[in-house]
C-alpha cells in the first residue's frame, strides 16, 4: 500500500530489498555482463549500433524472429547510430529530470523498426545508454508497481511516467536502497513475487 504521498510503507521497501538480493543471489555475477559491456562501449563511441542492440535482444530474452528484427537488419548501421545518439544524448542529459530525459530518449528511438511500440527493448537501450539514470521496462515491474500500489497506465509516454515512478520511490528509499540507482529498483520490481499486496503504510 501506498501513503499520501505515493510513497511505498516500510514492509514494501522490505519486499523490494529481499527481491533485490535474491536476483543477486540467482543471477550470479555474470548474468548483465552482456548489459555493462554494451553500456561501456556506448559511453566510449557515444551511440549503439546494430550489434549492440542484438547482444541486448539476448541479454533481454527478446524474440528476433519477427517482422521488425528484418527490418532494423535492413536499416544502416549509421542511421541506428544516429539514432540512438540523439537518444543518448537525451537519457545522459543532467540538466533535465530523469523523466524528462527518458521522454526524449524514447522518442529519438521512435523511428527505428522495434521502438514504435512497447518500451521492453527501447528502456533496456536507454538503460545501457546510460546505466546511472535510466532502468528497464518490462511487464513484470509493471505489475509490481501496482501490487505496491503504484498505477501505471499504457498510456502514451509510459516510459517516462515509470522513470518519474521510480524516481519518486528512491527518493524515499531506506537503507540501504537508498544509495540503489533505477537499474537497482527495476531489478527489485522485476523479482518482487507477484501478489505482493498488504503491505503497510509509512
Amino acid at each position: 500500500m501506498t501513503d499520501q504521498t505515493g510513497t511505498i510503507g516500510s514492509n514494501g521497501w522490505q519486499q523490494l530489498i529481499a527481491a533485490r538480493e535474491v536476483y543477486t543471489r540467482s543471477a550470479g555475477v555474470h548474468y548483465d555482463e552482456v548489459l555493462d559491456h554494451v553500456a561501456q562501449r556506448a559511453q566510449s563511441e557515444g551511440s549503439l549500433g546494430k550489434a549492440d542492440i542484438g547482444a541486448l535482444l539476448l541479454w533481454k530474452r527478446l524474440r528476433a524472429d519477427t517482422r521488425w528484427a528484418s527490418a532494423l537488419m535492413t536499416t544502416a548501421d549509421a542511421d541506428v547510430r544516429r539514432a540512438t545518439a540523439a537518444a543518448m544524448t537525451a537519457v545522459l542529459d543532467a540538466s533535465v529530470s530523469r523523466s524528462e530525459a527518458a521522454r526524449a530518449g524514447r522518442a529519438a528511438l521512435t523511428g527505428l523498426p522495434g521502438f514504435t511500440r512497447g518500451d521492453a527493448l527501447a528502456s533496456t537501450v536507454l538503460t545501457a545508454a546510460a546505466p546511472g539514470r535510466m532502468a528497464v521496462y518490462d511487464s513484470r515491474a509493471h505489475t509490481a508497481l501496482r501490487s505496491l500500489g503504484i498505477p501505471l497506465t499504457h498510456a502514451s509516454g509510459r516510459y517516462s511516467r515509470y522513470i518519474a515512478a521510480l524516481d519518486h520511490l528512491l527518493t524515499h528509499a531506506p537503507t540501504p536502497a537508498d544509495a540503489w540507482t533505477p537499474r537497482d529498483l527495476d531489478i527489485a520490481l522485476y523479482c518482487l513475487p507477484p501478489n505482493s499486496a498488504g503491505m503497510d503504510s509509512a
